[in-house]
């Protein structure tokens, strides 16, 4: 099926979903939900094919580890899907109004964006989350993974349409592109008309990618080279434990820590402690010249600066003091999280002013940059633009809206 019959059989479907009350939508939910379990089986045998394929062509762990769902993974799925149900309907809320003094009565009411594109890479659980928040918030979704998922992906997607189709709702308010050649990725780039919105969720160089090649509107998300600055002023043990928990919890993610940038008033007594505590996992350390001589690991490149590893790699500099840090910062973040661990008030606030990021954090690790810990529920994906929405996107930034005036005959 081609990019252009998906988005008509997607325009048709988010007509009959703009029309549909919460009631519809959260049974559609419900049913879903059902369906991941009822195929739990099924989806788990295709991800063991994918992971094979993975093995074989030799994906590194870290991606592995994106790819893999495991019946822990498939629950997850399932309970992200019923806890997107349990939200409030985004949907035909007044934000705004009021009565002109000619007498027109105006409401600014939440509506649909209409069809949403997602082009992701190798996380089969975005195939389910997509799925429901865009349903949720009465949008139709087109969905193209990675060729390293497909198998998977299919499997949810069909199980997802199944499920919709049984509750009375179009099945095509979810489809997936099954074609993963770059012919499809660009085709849907280049859906305008059929597109509202395209959102990418993957690595910077698919990120770049649509940017630059899409034709339709775009939410810029996912890319993180997030910095942690470690000031003079630093409670050191609680240094440690940040930096640990920011690189290692899960470095896959694009909330992980990539760069440590350390004042050298606290390096001597800083570094040796962070290179045996990041010993055991093990991290590798890519050090400028002075953090070499202090921790051991290996010279960093040009490269390392700019480069989110998505594995157990973490690039570290020392700095003379807080400017200095905010110029590296400038120079190479990707606008996603920031933190810096400090006591001395001046410094951080300085720092949460000037950094230029989604989410900028004082004393605490990059890895809360989510929609759950944040409150608003499920994301589709991490803004790292400024326009429309900036950080988690939740169901409320999956909406639009227009204006409602009513009249009693005025004419202008």
């Amino acid at each position: 099926m081609t990019i252009e019959s998906m988005g008509l059989r997607a325009k048709k479907a988010a007509q009959v979903l703009s029309l549909s009350d919460g009631g519809q939508r959260n049974a559609a939910l419900f049913a879903m939900a059902q369906a991941l379990e009822a195929g739990q089986a099924n989806i788990l045998a295709a991800n063991e094919e994918d992971l094979a394929c993975a093995r074989k062509n030799n994906m590194t762990q870290s991606l592995q580890d994106r790819l893999r769902l495991t019946p822990e993974r498939v629950t997850d799925m399932r309970q992200g899907i019923s806890n997107i149900g349990a939200e409030e309907d985004p949907l035909g809320k007044v934000l705004g109004g009021g009565t002109r003094p000619n007498g027109l009565q105006m409401q600014q009411v939440s509506v649909p964006l209409g069809v949403v594109g997602v082009i992701f890479e190798s996380r089969p659980n975005v195939t389910a989350d997509a799925a429901a928040l865009c349903l949720k918030s009465g949008n139709a979704v087109i969905l193209r993974g990675g060729k390293e998922a497909i198998r998977t992906n299919t499997a949810i997607a069909n199980a997802l349409r199944g499920a919709i189709a049984a509750v009375g709702l179009p099945k095509d308010c979810v489809q997936l592109v099954e074609d993963t050649s770059r012919e499809s990725a660009l085709a849907l780039m280049q859906a305008r008309g059929l597109l509202d919105v395209l959102i990418p969720r993957g690595g910077a160089g698919l990120i770049r990618a649509v940017v630059s090649q899409a034709s339709v509107p775009v939410i810029e998300t996912g890319a993180g080279v997030c910095h942690a600055y470690i000031d003079s002023a630093a409670d050191l043990l609680m240094a440690l434990n940040i930096v640990e928990n920011a690189k290692c919890s899960r470095p896959s993610v694009c909330n992980a820590l990539e760069t440590v940038l350390v004042n050298a008033a606290v390096a001597p007594a800083f570094l040796p402690r962070l290179a045996a505590r990041l010993a055991s996992y093990p991290v590798e350390l890519r050090c400028d010249a002075q953090a070499l001589a202090l921790c051991g690991g290996v010279p960093a490149t040009k490269e390392d600066w700019s480069t989110e590893y998505g594995e157990l790699i973490l690039s570290i500099k020392i700095v003379q003091n807080l400017s200095e840090a905010l110029a590296h910062i400038a120079r190479y973040s990707t606008k996603h999280s920031e933190c810096i661990v400090t006591n001395d008030y001046a410094a951080a606030m300085r720092f949460s002013k000037e950094v230029d990021a989604a989410a900028v954090y004082v004393n605490a690790s990059t890895r809360f940059t989510d929609g759950g810990e944040f409150g608003f529920g499920a994301e589709i994906g991490i803004a790292t633009q400024k326009l429309h929405a900036r950080g988690p996107l939740g169901l409320r930034h999956l909406t639009s809206y227009k204006y409602f005036i009513f009249g009693s005959g005025q004419i202008r």
